[in-house]
């Protein structure tokens, strides 16, 4: 319900009754008989929760799909804009409001963007369609007037919404610095505190009778929203990420006496929380995301346990999307994902229901499930913080927004809390290491482990994973580890005989019924080859693009470039990737243009290019990228013919030689039906001219479902990145959403027509997640997809697919996890046990 007390109600009846909650409890015949037209629906003893609030988004100013039309997050005509307002750009035909629907969000509070110290007026919108389609019948409580300040004090507030921004942002779009950007904070609001003052003192005179030369009241519209941030009138809130910048702006609040609402991405947050408490007024709230950092170097100090910590400090917490930044459809699992790292059940839900309401000042309306309260709400076919949890319908202002949603079955463990690991020693060291807490795994101290009470072991068998040994209600299993070498694996009485111990120091870990299965791999960013993404000198950089003219005489003629050549090692997403049983990656150099280059296979835990097992595989495949790019870049039919003639006229031993034989795999990434089809028609022209199958696998891939059959007859492989589609731009429209939306995935309907199918992630920070989103795929498919085949999307079928040689996929790493398999939101990954560097390390 959002409500402290009585914060679960189970076997309660809810009536809904002209957009509003009439009554919540055991509803009885004589309160029913009254409605001649009620409609009943039975949800089955579902959960249900208030509608889900995203207290920072750009739905309708940042559109999908991307055109340039409808770009209207942002002015660049200064840095100083509070007279802006989201509002007069809001585009109602943004194709992500029914997806974020879908995901269970019914209202958004609309921001602009950050790239101004004052970026303008936020306006906070219900999501679902009007009978008037505007903009303005959109909004949840507008101000008393839209146009100006007039107020009515005999009534509550109708409270406005404001966007400031600290940082990296308005530094780096006006090229200033910190100190340039709060001198105009400064100056702003002290522009606005002297019309503050100067119309005090005219009602002062006025309300004394002091008629003689008083004039026209003091007002400016440019300014008049600032001074309304003076008067209280208006919830502020701050993009500010680290402490020099949260610590300026709370000063800034001292001094001309406003308050704010929150500081949000507020990476830094965690480590400073008595700066915050020193604020004007009171403590703003934190609105953070789970695990999204280190894109910025502002960000690099990031944590996954700030919400819990937070908490901890009494700071109120607030999960958001910054959509399209995360897709706001899953605005939830950023709570599932606090969840796990340790903020409690009831402050997880909260973050984006009930303290998202309060913060906005919207807590009389929404993010409750109180009587008398907007009908905002969601019925979830399963626990709502179960990872993967999905809405069974979603209603707003009492409206069924899902035309004959699709359940997927979930098994009956998730409709309870998901348990999680005990993670005080790593939320410690968050704190005690400033938020770079030292990442490198242990090396077991004994040549033999012995893994005890294990539930269950996936093993490689070729191409495939299959679940080698599960334990029973009454027996558990034991795997034994002897020089990095699994040298067996099955009951404890079994595999335990057969074992010689003798003289050995044996080195013992209990899983708890957790498991040992292969690590995964990662596929998509550049892992390995960036560390900060806005920083150039962090990263290997971008390889000249061939249909540019400007590759330096150097290079011209010379081999296609090898992503193995600049390799870094113990990146922090590299590392946090590996503790989270992803152990090895592959990455392709990147590229704007139509040529990538040679992708690398290596491990995520090594420490150093020449440490044993480092670098799995010099060459894994050749990429190059089709798609609909910039104005004046070549055309897709300029790319697809130079491919054709790289294919088919390079000299012997080139890659691409080598690729049209087949002896290495030409993986395109690519977005759209018609662009694959152009490739599967050139796929056929090299091999009737090569007379060899050509290893051809298609990456990103968003609209490759509509070309499923296709692709399975050809043997073209599919990587689809993300896991979960988002029709971004206009080339990833035709998006398979899957449940509530449709039956099938992208993923499971292309499993039908045997395509071999990988997942990939975009940004490095996602890596981590591999694991969830492997789950997921296989929660989403409603049975059609095993614990085995979702494993091998991210192993052995990517692996496939990139060209890893058999024998490196043999001697792949093993991820053991505590407390559950590592499909298992509960589990914990706690060791690694590498083969090819013949030992084991813990995490």
């Amino acid at each position: 319900t959002g409500d402290s007390a009585g914060y679960e109600l189970y076997g309660a009846d809810i009536l809904l009754d002209k957009g509003i909650i009439k009554f919540i409890g055991q509803a009885h015949q004589g309160l029913l008989a009254e409605y001649k037209d009620l409609v009943t629906v039975d949800v089955g003893g579902s959960w249900v929760t208030p509608g889900i609030v995203d207290m920072h988004s750009h739905l309708g100013v940042d559109s999908v799909p991307e055109l340039n039309g409808a770009s209207d997050t942002n002015s660049h005509k200064g840095p100083i804009l509070p007279w802006l307002r989201s509002l007069d750009g809001l585009n109602t035909h943004d194709e992500a409001y029914r997806l974020s629907i879908s995901g269970g969000v019914t209202t958004a509070n609309v921001l602009p963007g950050s790239a101004n110290a004052i970026g303008g007026q936020a306006f906070v919108i219900k999501l679902r369609p009007t009978d008037e389609r505007s903009p303005s019948s959109m909004l949840l409580e507008a101000p008393y007037t839209i146009n100006g300040t007039h107020v009515d004090p005999s009534l509550p507030p109708r409270w406005r919404q404001m966007k400031h921004a600290c940082g990296e942002n308005p530094s780096r779009v006006y090229g200033n610095t910190r100190m340039d950007t709060f001198w105009a904070f400064r100056q702003a609001y002290d522009t606005a505190r002297q019309i503050k003052e100067s119309q005090d003192v005219y009602c002062s005179k006025a309300l004394a009778s002091e008629w003689s030369g008083l004039g026209d009241f003091p007002e400016d519209l440019q300014w008049e929203a600032l001074v309304d941030v003076l008067r209280g009138r208006v919830k502020v809130h701050t993009h500010c990420y680290e402490t020099v910048d949260l610590d300026d702006f709370v000063r800034l609040t001292n001094e001309f006496q406003f308050p704010v609402a929150a500081f949000h991405h507020a990476h830094e947050t965690y480590l400073v929380p008595g700066t915050l408490k020193q604020a004007y007024s009171h403590t703003p709230a934190a609105a953070i995301f789970a695990t999204n950092a280190r894109y910025k170097r502002e960000a690099y100090r990031g944590s996954e346990f700030a919400a819990r910590i937070l908490a901890e400090n009494g700071i109120d917490v607030v999960m958001k999307s910054d959509h399209p930044v995360l897709n706001s459809r899953y605005l939830l699992y950023e709570a599932q994902q606090a969840h796990y790292y340790g903020l409690p059940a009831d402050l997880a839900l909260s973050a984006v229901t009930s303290t998202p309401a309060k913060v906005i000042g919207q807590d009389h309306r929404i993010g409750f499930i109180r009587e008398g309260y907007d009908a905002d709400v969601v019925v979830w076919d399963s626990h709502p913080l179960a990872l993967g949890a999905t809405p069974k319908q979603v209603w707003i202002d009492g409206i069924p927004q899902i035309e004959n949603p699709f359940v997927s079955s979930k098994p009956i463990t998730f409709q309870s809390v998901p348990t999680t690991p005990n993670f005080d020693k790593e939320a410690a060291e968050a704190i005690k290491y400033e938020g770079l807490p030292p990442l490198m795994p242990t090396k077991a101290k004994s040549n033999t482990v012995v893994f005890t009470n294990v539930g269950s072991v996936f093993a490689r068998n070729g191409v495939d994973i299959e679940e080698v040994f599960a334990a029973t209600e009454d027996a558990t299993g034991v795997v034994v580890v002897r020089g990095g070498q699994v040298v067996c694996h099955g009951s404890s009485a079994g595999c335990l005989s057969t074992v010689d111990f003798a003289g050995e120091n044996v080195e013992s870990f209990d899983l708890k019924g957790g498991s040992v299965s292969p690590g995964f791999v990662s596929y998509g960013s550049p892992l390995g080859l960036e560390e900060i993404q806005g920083e150039s000198s962090t990263q290997d950089g971008v390889v000249y693009d061939p249909l540019s003219g400007d590759i330096p005489s150097i290079l011209e003629g010379s081999s296609v470039i090898k992503a193995v050549d600049g390799l870094q090692f113990t990146g922090r997403d590299t590392l946090l990737a590996y503790r989270a049983g992803v152990t090895s990656a592959i990455t392709a150099p990147s590229s704007y243009g139509l040529v990538s280059g040679l992708s690398t296979a290596f491990s995520t835990g090594a420490a150093h290019g020449l440490e044993a097992g480092a670098v799995i595989q010099d060459v894994a495949a050749l990429h190059v990228n089709i798609g609909y790019t910039r104005s004046g870049s070549p055309s897709v039919s300029t790319k697809i013919a130079a491919l054709r003639k790289l294919l088919l006229g390079s000299e012997s031993g080139n890659p691409f030689d080598l690729a049209a034989k087949g002896e290495i795999p030409l993986v395109v990434q690519v977005q759209n039906a018609d662009i694959i089809a152009s490739l599967i028609k050139l796929k056929k022209e090299v091999e009737s001219s090569t007379k060899t199958p050509l290893k051809l696998a298609v990456a990103g891939a968003a609209e490759a479902h509509l070309l499923a059959k296709e692709l399975g007859e050809t043997g073209v492989g599919v990587i689809v990145t993300p896991s979960r589609p988002f029709p971004e731009k206009w080339e990833m429209k035709r998006i398979v959403p899957g449940p509530p939306l449709t039956k099938d995935t992208a993923i499971s309907t292309l499993l039908e027509h045997n395509v071999t199918v990988g997942i990939g992630i975009v940004e490095q920070w996602s890596a981590r997640n591999t694991r969830l989103d492997v789950a997921w795929a296989a929660l989403e498919s409603d049975g059609q997809i095993t614990k085995s085949q979702a494993l091998a999307l991210a192993s052995t079928n990517l692996e496939k697919l990139l060209g890893i040689s058999s024998a490196s996929s043999t001697s792949g790493d093993l991820v053991a996890t505590l407390g559950g398999s590592i499909l298992d939101l509960e589990a914990k990954v706690v060791g690694v046990i590498s083969p090819r560097r013949g030992l084991v390390e813990w995490l």
